[in-house]
């Protein structure tokens, strides 16, 4: 360690004392202190905050280390002797078991996590500026605006928290809606579109890897509200602008719309580097059926039938009740059984 500087310091200052002059005052701060004031060794004097540093205890080194012989296992027993398994009970049944956790603690595989937004705070980032009311809203815009701060694994979901502030028709698209929020927006003329995403589709969109909207099984109306979005850098090439008229014609056959469909396809492959996956757990698949969510796949869904993959709606609905698809077959039976000898 260098040696200390305070009796060399103590003898300069009695053997050289400080002359001042008229100008000493103003050259003052433009002068090296005439005293060293910190001690030279300051380096190898530093140490931790006290108690933010505790020394490891040293196991199994003599009685005088307080930790010697047993290293604090005590006499003999299994704990003495090896590990034991966290929760291990002996052999008999677990505590994890007989106890298991309930309430809020409780671990939960189905749990929908999922960011909220409101209708007042989208609407104050409207007129802020921050979002384009004439273009669609996704969870990217909300996300890049910091309309949100980050979306959860399940996606977003729409709520309607003081739904009068809401004054401007929007397009939406999100993972799940409220119905409140669904009939405020479709009152003032805009729309809902709940569609499902996945964890890792959600972080190819935020990262722009992937389109927010346009899939294999997106219905026809929402790849045409997506179209601007997806030429808002350049200009839309010709078969574009071709699949834009196809898709918005009302006399379009199906052919011609599968066609427009297969070339924005095309188009989002080019300029996207991972396509938007759809819905395949029967769960998903059911709640974006139904068109009272609002569902992207809810085009699927013929008249007369339920959204359910498995529940099918009654064929037929006479005035005295239900004809069901066994009882002209029963009436038939007994017709036969009355003409029946024996």
């Amino acid at each position: 360690m260098p040696p200390r500087l305070q009796v060399l310091r103590t003898a300069t200052s009695f053997l050289c004392p400080p002359k001042s002059t008229a100008i000493t005052p103003l050259l003052a701060p433009f002068l090296l202190p005439a005293q060293q004031l910190r001690a030279a060794s300051i380096l190898s004097s530093l140490s931790d905050t006290k108690g933010a540093y505790h020394k490891k205890i040293r196991r199994g080194r003599g009685p005088a280390s307080g930790k010697g012989k047993t290293a604090g296992r005590g006499q003999k027993g299994q704990h003495a002797h090896g590990k034991v398994p966290a929760g291990f009970n002996g052999g008999q049944t677990k505590e994890e078991i007989t106890n298991p956790p309930r309430g809020r603690n409780k671990f939960n595989p189905f749990k929908v996590e999922m960011s909220p937004i409101n209708l007042d705070k989208i609407q104050s980032w409207i007129d802020q500026g921050r979002l384009d009311p004439s273009k669609p809203i996704t969870m990217k815009e909300l996300n890049d605006s910091r309309c949100l701060h980050g979306v959860k694994k399940d996606g977003v979901k729409l709520l309607a928290r003081n739904a009068e502030a809401l004054t401007t028709p929007i397009n939406i698209i999100v993972s799940r809606a409220s119905a409140e929020a669904i009939s405020k927006i479709e009152s003032l003329g805009g729309t809902v579109t709940t569609r499902f995403y996945s964890p890792e589709s959600i972080r190819r969109i935020l990262c722009g890897k992937t389109h927010p909207t346009i899939s294999l099984q997106s219905p026809p109306s929402l790849i045409a509200l997506s179209l601007p979005t997806l030429s808002a850098k350049k200009t839309p090439p010709p078969e574009l602008s071709s699949a834009l008229t196809a898709l918005t014609s009302a006399e379009a056959a199906q052919e011609a719309k599968d066609t427009a469909v297969a070339s924005v396809m095309s188009q989002v492959l080019q300029r996207y580097q991972f396509r938007l996956p759809d819905a395949t757990s029967r769960k998903d698949i059911e709640y974006y059926r139904d068109p009272a969510h609002r569902g992207y796949l809810s085009h699927l869904v013929k008249e007369g039938e339920s959204p359910s993959l498995f529940f099918k709606m009654p064929r037929t609905v006479v005035p005295g009740g239900v004809k069901r698809k066994g009882d002209v077959k029963k009436k038939a039976t007994k017709a036969s059984a009355e003409n029946k000898l024996w």
